[in-house]
């Protein structure tokens, strides 16, 4: 039975949904599972029409929003998902940007505040499983952090303790992305090269103390979740964030390739009420 279950996760962006658990979504969805999408903020500093980056003086981010907010709503069809919930924050920019600084910003939002507004949808919802990112946000993006620590403070507002996933890669897939990522800007530097641009060479010097590995060891692994019967699904909510990437590996890799190639999505414990060992194919393990 699955009427009783509940899964929610909490993203940053539009589009966030789709990346990490646009396949588990719409296999939930599939088995009758009532699914929530917690986004925490509008995206105002993604990408606006024509690729025009965040630092141009011509850059709308509530132009961007308003086309990101469409977009979210494709994907959220496309991925079966029951209530979407916009907690309507600003974008904060990367880390370091001076959108950091914006009072309106999520990143600048106090914990206890946004952790509060949360913890209602929570309280509503009563999910079983949450997924959200690690401490470090995945790959260092302020609102991604900060969505970790709205989540884990929410929780604790709780009358009871969900099994909380943080998403993750494990190091051999990543070795594997890494490796197409590497190709990717090796073809766009002979690109830029045979039209005459040329890029400076960058010198590597010593990693930086901040820098963290995104990859996740295998045997940590605790959730290996096969998403191959609805990758199309995934494909689409993906492609419904057109604005953001359309450039992606992801869209590069086309429909057969991507169908191929992205077939499991990875999740860590973060909490553990039901006292679980080992490596699961279900999210929902220990509750069915």
């Amino acid at each position: 039975m699955t009427d009783h279950l509940t899964f929610l996760a909490v993203h940053a962006h539009p589009d966030d949904e789709a990346s990490s658990t646009g396949g588990l979504y719409r296999r939930l969805a599939n088995q009758g599972v009532r699914t929530v999408l917690v986004t925490c903020t509008n995206g105002e500093f993604g990408d606006a029409p024509g690729g025009v980056k965040p630092d141009a003086d011509h850059h709308d981010g509530d132009e961007v929003a308003a086309i990101r907010k469409v977009e979210l709503d494709a994907a959220v069809e496309a991925l079966g998902i029951t209530r979407l919930v916009r907690l309507g924050y600003r974008d904060s920019g990367m880390m370091g940007w001076p959108q950091n600084d914006d009072p309106d910003c999520f990143w600048s939002t106090p914990v206890d505040v946004a952790a509060a507004r949360l913890a209602d949808v929570l309280a509503e919802e009563r999910p079983q499983v949450i997924v959200t990112y690690n401490e470090h946000g995945f790959y260092g993006h302020p609102d991604h952090i900060q969505a970790n620590r709205i989540t884990l403070a929410a929780i604790k507002l709780l009358d009871y303790e969900p099994t909380l996933y943080f998403n993750a890669i494990p190091d051999s897939v990543m070795v594997v992305w890494r490796e197409r990522w590497a190709a990717e800007e090796r073809e766009k530097i002979e690109e830029d090269a045979k039209r005459g641009i040329v890029h400076e060479e960058v010198e590597s010097g010593p990693p930086d103390e901040a820098e963290f590995e995104m990859g996740t060891p295998d045997d940590k692994i605790d959730a290996a979740i096969d998403i191959a019967d609805v990758t199309d699904a995934k494909f689409d909510a993906l492609a419904a964030h057109h604005s953001q990437v359309a450039d992606s590996f992801w869209m590069k890799m086309g429909r057969e390739q991507f169908n191929q190639v992205m077939r499991t999505e990875w999740f860590v414990r973060a909490t553990n009420p039901l006292a679980l060992d080992g490596c699961s194919d279900d999210i929902f393990v220990g509750y069915r």
